[in-house]
């Protein structure tokens, strides 16, 4: 007896010691399973992959990837919604003997409506021909796209996925962005090297602004006093007239950086320039127009965003495949998170 009663115990106690790693490992998965813990979300379009990486910054992978399709870049938050330009038109880097290029894949062009709570797409708007950024109305009603293969600014009702005309622009159009009164949309011309400026109420173009070469992005003081244009192949920033549409003058950055995108502060202070090649994101006071510093950040940073609080500015590194968190006040990389691949746009959003 004493025997069998000391194999039983034996053998619940294995019982039992085997089942503890079991329940010891699944609360582990748990524990080790991202979520987020911020007051907002940082979504990151990866042109190569064809999804968006939703990070928190103060995490160090990505929280997870919706699938939204070909060469997603430009990205927006409108009405509780993430809208993404998506481009079935094969990459063309300058250098690039387009000849040699496969034909691009028209179905694939449009706007992509992302639910964030089904996380996926929920619809395309046809937005025209290889649309790359995008801004958005006033009253969150219409979108201005820039088709880059197609030298126009469409313009399309989000309700009705509609558009409802297309202004011809300069070559290559790509930064887009409208005042704050949301009167006049700016858009950049990467061939032409100038700003199309069209009138919101009739959708006709006004004027055209030279700046330099290869333009690529577009900042407004809130006022619109002072307008800013990177202009990546000439290493400067040319400052506008935002109000009376005309050429003030500009700013040289460093010799061989490659200025790309901007992030302006709240009060318009403060003016982030991503340079691309350069490695670094160059600080204007936008009051002196003096650079105040400049701090690399990453291979090839493009899409640039303050958060919030304006305390962490985000990066895309296209050829590493991260994204940089970085602190304003030291200037310093606090992580860089592992994304898609060739990471283009950043968009933030308040949870």
């Amino acid at each position: 007896m004493r025997t069998a009663s000391t194999a039983v115990l034996a053998g619940l106690l294995l019982t039992s010691c085997s089942s503890a790693p079991e329940s010891a490992k699944t609360e582990k998965t748990a524990v080790e399973a991202p979520k987020p813990i911020s007051s907002y979300l940082v979504y990151v379009t990866n042109e190569g992959s064809g999804d968006l990486s939703v990070l928190d910054p103060q995490l160090d992978k990505a929280l997870e990837s919706i699938p939204l399709g070909k060469r997603p870049r430009g990205v927006q938050f409108v009405n509780g919604k993430i809208y993404v330009a998506l481009s079935g038109s094969p990459s063309a880097p300058p250098g690039v003997d387009e000849s040699t290029l496969p034909p691009p894949d028209k179905s694939a062009d449009g706007i992509g409506e992302v639910d964030l709570a089904q996380k996926k797409v929920l619809r395309k708007l046809f937005g025209g021909s290889d649309p790359e950024q995008f801004a958005v109305s006033a009253d969150s009603k219409l979108l201005y796209v820039a088709n880059e293969d197609a030298a126009g600014l469409s313009v399309i009702d989000i309700a009705n996925s509609k558009v409802l005309t297309t202004v011809k622009t300069g070559e290559e159009p790509e930064g887009v962005r409208l005042r704050p009164d949301g009167k006049v949309v700016y858009v950049t011309s990467e061939d032409e090297g100038t700003i199309s400026v069209v009138d919101t109420a009739t959708n006709k173009a006004l004027t055209k602004i030279k700046v330099g070469r290869r333009p690529r992005d577009i900042a407004f003081l809130p006022d619109a006093s002072k307008v800013f244009v990177t202009n990546e192949n000439d290493a400067s920033v040319s400052v506008l007239d935002g109000n009376k549409h005309t050429f003030l003058r500009t700013i040289q950055v460093e010799k061989g950086l490659k200025p790309m995108g901007l992030a302006i502060t709240k009060d318009g202070s403060r003016l982030y320039v991503s340079t691309g090649r350069g490695k670094k994101v160059v600080v204007i006071d936008t009051k002196t127009e003096k650079v105040l510093s400049s701090f690399e950040v990453g291979t090839r940073p493009w899409g640039i965003a303050l958060s919030p609080d304006e305390k962490l500015l985000f990066t895309a590194n296209g050829p590493s495949n991260d994204v940089s968190v970085i602190d304003v006040a030291t200037e310093k990389i606090l992580r860089k998170i592992p994304v898609g691949e060739r990471p283009w746009g950043i968009v933030v959003v308040a949870r």
